[in-house]
């Protein structure tokens, strides 16, 4: 049987079968421009080792007490929901990916479980290209620091986690290809505090009985100049070492020394001073014995003094309390409910009993990146290390 269109129906089956025809100058110099291409990034790829000031969801997937997978945590963060991340947004790492026209690096823990059992192949190793994240909350130089929290990956093993991650790359793209990619990328270093947050100011295993304070810090300054060789072993040349904070300013210690008015403890903080003197002069001492070493050593304490003796230029209300938290100082417990964080965390310095919130975080890696607030870094800013050569 015949079906009878009407003319309108003719009439677009006659329009949509014609052959398309070029368009005129004028129609296409009406079309919206296509978009513009992104930048090349600065540095192939950025690698991060560390603790909780630079993980990323590492420790979600542990079996540990230092986790940040829940609210409040992550609130004020791109996605408004925890990642892993200890603070209430962003961590320096997050803001220096974006300085480097890189994406936000993904923890290793999740990318092994992505790959699998696949094998090296290249679809495989297309989440690590770009960077990777080790860092690891309670980790420390030592490996038995923060074990009282559960499980964790301490520095050397996190070494050997990027020692794996080269294997990987060299199987997937060629020894010459991986090489070349691990000398001009960036590796962030960040791990040391709870060294004396979790063992030495502990006293765990009498450890004060056998090392005085200087002792212990060349403990660890030994141990990191070790695995500092063992990436410089697997091509890799440069390097952002950040010194320690000012711990003894943090909230939990305000809370347990008894603190007064909001006065840093200085014993703490002159134990922390001392490790991080003799961390510069070590990587002072490593570019000298391997001058094609770029090891720049940031002074997290002078860029966070700062921002703690000029609060009011940089829009804090106070540097004592913690956001989220319960006691005096908000540092007697960690943040473990939404209910205990203030409304407005940029006011705050301190996001919990010993983290920043994002408002410091991003001081920091301005300062990182090109000194704006604070010359932290020596001899190199993260923007000269990576800046093209002419």
């Amino acid at each position: 049987m015949a079906v009878l269109l009407p003319p309108l129906a003719v009439a677009i089956l006659l329009l949509l079968s014609a052959p398309l025809r070029p368009c005129s100058a004028a129609a296409r110099s009406s079309a919206p421009p296509p978009p513009a291409a992104r930048p090349a990034p600065l540095a192939p790829a950025l690698f991060v080792i560390g603790d909780s000031t630079s993980d990323v969801g590492t420790n979600n997937y542990l079996g540990t007490l230092a986790r940040a997978d829940r609210e409040p945590y992550g609130r004020d963060f791109d996605t408004h929901r925890p990642t892993g991340r200890f603070s209430n947004g962003r961590i320096p790492v997050d803001y220096l990916a974006e300085k480097l026209g890189l994406p936000f690096v993904p923890p290793y823990l999740e990318q092994n479980m992505r790959t699998g059992a696949g094998g090296a192949g290249l679809a495989n190793i297309a989440g690590m290209v770009q960077g990777v994240n080790y860092a690891s909350a309670a980790a420390g130089i030592i490996s038995s620091s923060g074990s009282d929290l559960g499980m964790h990956v301490s520095l050397t093993q996190q070494v050997q986690q990027v020692e794996d991650t080269y294997e990987q790359l060299s199987l997937a793209l060629g020894e010459a290809a991986a090489a070349d990619l691990f000398r001009r990328s960036v590796f962030f270093v960040s791990i040391g505090s709870n060294d004396f947050i979790h063992y030495y100011l502990r006293n765990v295993s009498g450890v004060q009985t056998r090392y005085l304070p200087w002792e212990f810090n060349q403990l660890l300054v030994n141990t990191m100049r070790q695995e500092i060789k063992n990436l410089y072993n697997i091509n890799v040349r440069k390097v952002i070492l950040m010194g320690l904070p000012p711990v003894g300013c943090a909230p939990h210690f305000l809370e347990e020394y008894g603190s007064q008015n909001g006065e840093c403890i200085d014993y703490i903080n002159n134990i922390v001073i001392e490790f991080n003197y003799a961390l510069r002069y070590m990587s002072n001492e490593f570019i000298r014995q391997y001058p094609d070493s770029m090891i720049t050593y940031c002074d997290t304490f002078e860029g966070s003094v700062d921002i703690l003796n000029n609060r009011e230029r940089y829009g804090f209300v106070t540097t004592t309390d913690a956001c989220c938290g319960l006691g005096k100082y908000g540092g007697l417990i960690m943040c473990v409910l939404p209910q205990m964080a203030c409304s407005d965390a940029s006011s705050h310095v301190w996001w919990d009993e010993f983290h920043p919130t994002d408002a410091v975080n991003r001081i920091l890696a301005e300062n990182v990146w090109s000194g704006q607030h604070t010359q932290m870094c020596h001899p190199l800013s993260l923007q000269d290390m990576v800046k093209p050569k002419k």
